[in-house]
């Protein structure tokens, strides 16, 4: 008896799409000057390589199209690609900026914050993708026992604590807080979704990035913490301080 080739995959479809989340940079142009654009992505890469190699980037345009005309999004796009960046959206741009995006393979995402204040010239802050969520997943505490990593990825919609240690090449991420009661050496990303009022507790910090929503320290702005310390890190005035507990 011969059997049937698509018996063993009836009961599963060929692909499914889900929501998911994740962080994007996001890159905020004040001024149209492409030379300036490039010089200034190449400190920023240089500042954190690792964290931003081959990391998708939506451009801001909101304010750049207040005071320039005549964009070249190629060219634009041509730079973001030299210094490893994947352009996956453009955003605030007028119809003409959105259909020569759209014609150069790339999409218009909409603006989700525009209640925010305008950052701060060349900025790149971290922004999330937006996903559907239930009342009670927004407001879930997740709670990890074990230790993260090199290569692992966590995200928490609501706080975030981790009762072990953060490996180096790993990345938490929380819309919320962050607690880390191990020693702290991999990514920690609080305030994903744009809430400034987060805020990061760590036992020992020697992390490799450290960000509340999207305002960050690298691991050499952090030479001058004692190692084996409890800190926190917040925000104020849109630095990202840390104190000692």
């Amino acid at each position: 008896m011969s059997s049937n080739p698509h018996n063993a995959t009836s009961q599963r479809p060929v692909l499914e799409l889900k929501s998911s989340s994740f962080t994007v940079p996001l890159l905020v142009l004040n001024k149209y000057d492409l030379h300036l654009i490039s010089d200034q992505l190449a400190f920023k890469v240089q500042q954190a390589p690792e964290f931003f190699k081959n990391s998708p980037l939506i451009i801001d345009l909101n304010i750049l199209v207040k005071t320039t005309t005549d964009l070249d999004l190629k060219a634009l796009f041509d730079i973001v690609r030299k210094h490893k960046f994947i352009p996956v959206g453009i955003r605030g741009g007028k119809p003409e900026h959105n259909t020569a995006a759209n014609e150069l393979g790339i999409p218009v995402q909409s603006t989700t914050q525009t209640n925010r204040p305008a950052p701060k010239p060349q900025k790149i802050e971290t922004t999330p993708v937006a996903e559907q969520q239930s009342d009670n997943e927004k407001n879930q505490t997740k709670i990890i026992t074990h230790p993260i990593r090199s290569g692992q990825r966590v995200y928490a919609h609501g706080d975030l604590i981790v009762l072990s240690q953060v490996s180096a090449g790993s990345e938490i991420m929380a819309e919320g807080n962050i607690h880390v009661y191990g020693t702290l050496r991999g990514r920690a990303l609080a305030g994903v979704q744009g809430n400034s009022g987060s805020r990061i507790f760590c036992s020992n910090l020697q992390a490799e990035l450290v960000s509340i929503d999207g305002i960050y320290k690298i691991n050499d702005d952090l030479n001058d913490i004692s190692p084996g310390k409890p800190v926190q890190l917040f925000l104020k005035e849109q630095n990202l301080v840390i104190e000692y507990l």
